[in-house]
């Protein structure tokens, strides 16, 4: 069997493309860095550990090799001949990729093989879609049929932290990647053709909907509020940021009440979610990653954007009748991060507006914009991380008229 790992970075080499070769899979990475796609072709093999604070597990994943993206030939044939095939390139080089997989779909065609699955890892709003478009518009009108009856456009959800891969951590070894030993993969079940291939740690999902919005709005919300609230008050990293208890405790109640959010819209069991906020409160303090703040914070603007993890969470939540008490505060604190890294910007209420206007799109007298802004005034005026947690207590209890 063969796979081809579109992407030899972080997630290609140190998830996606691993759980293939674990599977059994002869995996060909598709990639630009040379010196990456030279390593692979050498030594067929690269190193991977999983980090933690009880220590590091070593493995070697085996049975790989790669090619050249700018080699139009070489790349095209590994996808026209392989049988399952995953992207993780980031969602701004998608569309430099199009013209191999183009290629590569045209030669599948002409060799009458099967109907291909593209596992889809990026981070990406609708990225199946946005993907799908991108490469129907190289096709004509009869490739396009081809297209639509054997690729799947497969989304997936990417669980596993991976860090910033420091000289410390590659330890001698330029290819080592260092990853947590999270290692689930949901995707969409419904967006394959033909059979679900046997994936290690595959999780097929339906509707896929649920799992997008849960890495979105708990995890990543979680995460975010995390970050800023440790930016906030001068912690530099995400493990030194969870210990902190009243941190820990607006982040759990944030996530607690995207879960319940979720919980109601899609008839999710709640327990579940609680007990994946556990894990991902355990995940957080690993130490071993080296997860900073400034990192996990980092772009702000699309963060703060009307559906992703902060507004978006807010949003659904307040659809489902739940005060995002807790949730709206880790907004504040991303728009206090956001003025500080905008050029000629600063900290006042009318740049905490514009943010809040020009970036999440919300209106002055609107429900989430008061509740953000009342917390960020609390953090213009250097509020305590114990008072703002009393804060978004108090707003918990109250009912929705009387929070805004």
């Amino acid at each position: 069997m063969k796979a081809v790992m579109y992407g030899g970075g972080n997630i290609g080499r140190g998830f996606v493309g691993a759980l293939l070769s674990e599977s059994g899979y002869e995996v060909t990475f598709i990639d630009v860095a040379e010196p990456v796609v030279k390593a692979l072709c050498e030594k067929r093999s690269y190193p991977l550990r999983y980090i933690s604070d009880k220590g590091n597990e070593d493995k070697i994943i085996k049975n790989v090799t790669a090619v050249n993206g700018n080699d139009i030939n070489a790349a095209s044939d590994a996808i026209a001949s392989c049988d399952i095939m995953a992207t993780a390139v980031g969602a701004r080089i998608l569309p430099f990729i199009v013209p191999n997989i183009v290629e590569g779909l045209r030669r599948r065609r002409a060799r009458g093989a099967d109907a291909l699955n593209i596992i889809i890892c990026e981070n990406l709003n609708d990225a199946a879609d946005i993907f799908a478009g991108m490469i129907k518009e190289k096709l004509t009108e009869e490739e396009k049929e081809y297209f639509e009856k054997n690729v799947g456009m497969v989304e997936a959800s990417i669980g596993r932290m991976v860090p910033v891969q420091t000289e410390e951590m590659k330890d001698g070894e330029p290819m080592r990647v260092c990853v947590e030993k999270y290692g689930f993969l949901p995707v969409d079940r419904a967006a394959f053709k033909g059979e679900i291939p046997k994936i290690k740690n595959l999780v097929p999902y339906e509707p896929f909907d649920f799992f997008v919005k849960r890495k979105l709005f708990v995890h990543n919300m979680g995460h975010a509020t995390c970050a800023y609230l440790g930016g906030y008050t001068g912690l530099d990293r995400i493990d030194k940021a969870i210990d902190e208890p009243e941190i820990r405790v607006i982040v759990e109640n944030a996530m607690l009440e995207s879960a319940s959010a979720l919980s109601k819209k899609y008839g999710a069991d709640l327990a579940g979610l609680q007990m994946h906020i556990t894990d991902l409160l355990r995940r957080f303090t690993n130490a071993a990653l080296g997860d900073t703040c400034a990192r996990v914070g980092g772009d702000p603007r699309r963060k703060l954007a009307p559906s992703d993890r902060l507004i978006g969470a807010s949003t659904l939540a307040l659809g489902q009748g739940i005060v995002p008490a807790y949730i709206t505060l880790g907004a504040a604190a991303g728009v206090w991060r956001c003025i500080n890294e905008t050029e000629g910007a600063s900290q006042g209420e009318d740049a905490a507006k514009a943010v809040l206007k020009e970036v999440s799109a919300l209106f002055e007298d609107g429900e989430l914009f008061g509740m953000i802004m009342n917390y960020y005034k609390m953090l213009l005026g250097g509020a305590s991380l114990h008072d703002l947690r009393r804060a978004a207590d108090a707003k918990k209890g109250l009912s929705l008229k009387e929070v805004i």
